[in-house]
């Protein structure tokens, strides 16, 4: 009876969490080509530039980090933590990038009000963040992928901590160089 009992709320739980559930299963692992993408975004290097794709960072380490919302504490934290590292990711040639669901005027507002330098891409849709396993209907969850030169996952951060988080992902792309 106490099994019964038992699997009866794990079919519950899976039932009322079927997306949360399932979502990580289709995360890339390490090891796996990075999924391509093609999104609007900012980068307050690039004014003209509108539209970012994968195919163009083809020969750098990539920086992918998906998190939920501008202007809160723990995504502002995030970003001025890669921020504040950007020199040093670049001198391992490697790109820094954020997704999340807000649009290109909230990206812009946060990275002039925060100073972030380096490239945030809309996803409004979820339609990257899924292919990343990060997408919690309606944010993205926070997830980082090293992604190689050659675009394959090297390493991933699944549900992160935004302290120190920059410093650990430069720490693992020094080793991986």
């Amino acid at each position: 009876m106490k099994s019964l009992f038992g699997l009866f709320v794990i079919l519950i739980f899976l039932f009322f969490n079927f997306k949360s559930v399932i979502a990580f299963d289709y995360a890339p692992e390490i090891g796996d080509l990075a999924p391509s993408f093609h999104l609007q975004g900012i980068n307050n290097n690039y004014k003209s530039k509108k539209i970012w794709d994968s195919d163009e960072l083809k020969g750098k380490w990539v920086v992918l980090y998906f998190y939920p919302k501008d202007f809160t504490a723990g995504c502002t934290l995030e970003a001025k933590g890669f921020s504040q590292l950007k020199n040093d990711f670049s001198k391992y040639n490697a790109e820094i990038i954020g997704i999340s669901a807000d649009n290109q005027d909230t990206h812009e507002s946060f990275c002039s009000e925060k100073s972030i330098n380096y490239t945030l891409l809309s996803d409004p849709n979820g339609t990257v963040s899924e292919k990343y396993g990060s997408w919690i209907p309606p944010f993205s969850d926070r997830n980082t992928f090293l992604i190689s030169p050659e675009g394959e996952i090297k390493y991933r951060w699944i549900s992160v901590l935004p302290i120190n988080h920059a410093k650990e992902v430069l720490n693992v792309l020094k080793k991986n160089i």
